[in-house]
């Protein structure tokens, strides 16, 4: 059995990644229409839709062709994304009155929703490190019809340089990935390189802790399975401060997070946090902590 199959099954999760099928998902982008002219236009071209219960604007779908090649698509008035994907920008809710952080926000897809919540208010400080990835993100913010978005070149490392604070922090941060949107994910991963993913988190979550204002709140994702880059992170900078706390995500979506794993015993209130386990929830791997800073 594969390194990280054996480490699943000590977590208690026994599956075969080949019987694992992913719907196809997108969201409807509110900036543009609303979702009745969006599906009554996909229904027209044969689309088969199916509202996802647990999110907002998504929905899953089935089509003989691409749905990133319509006339629709290409003026913005839906976005592919991934269903968990989804759920981290609803857990974090900005409003039209909020200054939010988006840590890491190339290609766009949880920029542009939160966009969308805010009805294109407010203001979104959107960050990436790489020249292509930013390109992307600029690309969509305009496809979609998004005008409250600033984006900087920085590593988000560093962002305190910006002398800013912020009411909403998006930290979707970049990590090892997982084998249900990566077929060739067991082969390029070990587990060296999760440990090391896992301390560049700890870099972000404390420059996301530093730009947090009080009250605020602070969500963490990745779309990893592996605990040392999601419970382990969210323990460690719960330790590190004493003026932050991990609130329930209210949705019905997702299993609780691991108490402990592999002889590491966790936050007290870890059991807060989601996962989304591909064989449990027809999704992508998927993690989401939300963090609040005492006021």
């Amino acid at each position: 059995m594969n390194f990280f199959l054996k480490r699943y099954a000590q977590l208690g999760e026994t599956f075969d990644p080949e019987e694992i099928e992913l719907k196809r998902s997108l969201r409807v982008n509110t900036v543009k229409a609303g979702a009745h002219d969006v599906l009554v236009r996909l229904k027209s071209k044969k689309v088969k839709l199916e509202k996802i219960p647990f999110l907002t604007d998504g929905y899953f779908y089935t089509s003989e062709f691409s749905l990133g090649s319509t006339p629709e698509y290409l003026q913005g008035y839906y976005y592919l994304q991934e269903a968990a994907s989804q759920v981290a920008a609803q857990v974090l809710n900005p409003s039209s009155e909020d200054a939010v952080l988006d840590m890491s926000a190339a290609p766009g897809g949880k920029t542009t929703q939160m966009a969308a919540m805010m009805k294109n208010q407010g203001v979104i400080i959107a960050l990436d490190n790489e020249v292509h990835r930013l390109e992307s993100l600029r690309n969509n913010l305009e496809r979609l019809s998004v005008s409250n978005v600033i984006t900087y070149k920085k590593d988000a490392r560093y962002v305190d340089d910006l002398n800013l604070y912020f009411d909403k922090v998006l930290l979707d941060a970049p990590c090892s990935g997982n084998f249900a949107d990566d077929r060739n994910w067991f082969e390029n991963r070990n587990i060296t390189g999760v440990k090391d993913r896992s301390k560049i988190q700890k870099a972000l979550l404390r420059s996301a802790y530093k730009v947090l204002k009080p009250g605020g709140t602070l969500v963490y994702s990745t779309c990893t399975l592996e605990p040392e880059e999601n419970e382990e992170n969210v323990t460690w900078i719960l330790n590190e401060y004493d003026d932050i706390r991990l609130e329930t995500i209210d949705i019905d979506a997702g299993s609780p997070g691991l108490s402990e794993a592999f002889g590491e015993v966790y936050h007290k209130d870890i059991s807060k946090v989601k996962r989304f386990w591909p064989h449990k929830s027809g999704t992508q791997g998927f993690f989401i902590a939300k963090i609040v800073k005492n006021s």
